[in-house]
């Protein structure tokens, strides 16, 4: 499938992920070049889009860290989209929640998508082209009553669901629309390990949510910005 995509430049944090690989599945075979930065000297073995021309990995980039995302961002070209998937997930009550558990969680979710975001409205706003700006909030981080047991998490994903929406009112005049998909329980690999006896048919597919992904940073999506997006299937 080919598309409207064709030779757009897309970053997509995360990528090497159980969601990213599919996402950047996705937005390549529509054409997308898309630029995947990878926190390890290698990428990683289940990666499987390593080789493809139109994925390009940068290695040894630590989205956590201002200046090495400034370094990023400013070796890319024009940039059409920045979506963030880049981020981490634990489950502990409050009083067995260390601090550094907690800083972590808002290192891994929110320093992340800030600096990313930050970069990539730079980088658009110099282009005068405009863009698309894709964020990933959760299911408690926009009902935090269902975050019972994960306060960290729940704050850290709340955090990004407001970035999100106070971003797209601050720079809805330069044609960079900004909207965040808020998931609730992803069919991985890795989630059906963890909780083997779940009834998989009611988590969201993949699929699912790169399709969404994709809708929101296509061409075709001229007007929607600031949208929390809930992609909860039967959960």
């Amino acid at each position: 499938m080919t598309g409207s995509f064709e030779g757009k430049h897309i970053v997509v944090t995360g990528g090497t992920g159980a969601l990213g690989s599919v996402v950047v599945g996705r937005l390549i075979n529509m054409g997308a070049i898309c630029h995947v930065p990878n926190t390890h000297a290698e990428p990683p073995p289940n990666f499987p889009y390593a080789q493809h021309p139109n994925v390009k990995l940068s290695h040894n980039i630590y989205l956590a860290d201002a200046k090495t995302v400034d370094a990023f961002y400013a070796e890319l070209p024009e940039l059409w989209a920045s979506v963030h998937l880049a981020g981490g997930f634990s489950a502990a009550p409050i009083e067995k929640t260390e601090a550094a558990s907690f800083e972590e969680l808002l290192e891994t979710n929110v320093h992340t998508s800030f600096f990313c975001c930050r970069a990539a409205v730079r980088h658009m706003k110099a282009s005068g082209k405009g863009g698309r700006i894709v964020n990933v909030a959760a299911k408690p981080g926009l009902n935090p009553r269902r975050g019972s047991g994960m306060v960290a998490y729940t704050t850290s994903k709340a955090a990004v669901a407001a970035m999100t929406v106070v971003l797209a009112e601050e720079i809805k005049t330069s044609n960079i629309l900004v909207n965040a998909i808020a998931p609730s329980t992803l069919d991985t690999p890795a989630n059906r390990a963890a909780m083997p006896n779940a009834d998989f048919s009611k988590w969201v597919s993949l699929e699912t949510v790169a399709a969404t992904i994709a809708y929101l940073v296509a061409p075709a999506n001229e007007a929607m910005s600031g949208a929390l997006i809930p992609i909860y299937g039967q959960s």
